[in-house]
């Protein structure tokens, strides 16, 4: 699913063996833009809204900055990561059975 060899980035080496694999990298950086994801969207419902913000809506913006900016990080760490591309997830990700 990378799409490093696709725009030439990639020249289909394997990475080195004591780099993080690509599913652990990707679970980090979605965790970590989840935080600021939930802190942006907060601050625009406090911009939009202003005065007539409340609790529940600041929550449901919130959890809505969460969920898409982590998902959308993850899948640009998919696509573009050396540690997603197709050889190194098959040398170095732990299959689960």
């Amino acid at each position: 699913m990378a799409l490093r060899r696709f725009f030439g980035f990639s020249d289909g080496e394997l990475m080195r063996s004591d780099s993080k694999p690509c599913s652990r990298l990707m679970r980090h950086t979605a965790g970590v833009f989840s935080v600021g994801g939930a802190l942006g969207f907060w601050i625009l419902c406090r911009l939009h809204y202003g005065p007539r913000v409340n609790v529940p809506r600041s929550l449901r913006w919130a959890s809505t900055g969460a969920v898409t900016v982590s998902a959308g990080t993850a899948l640009l760490v998919r696509l573009f990561s050396p540690e997603c591309e197709p050889q190194n997830i098959e040398a170095y990700d732990k299959k689960k059975k």
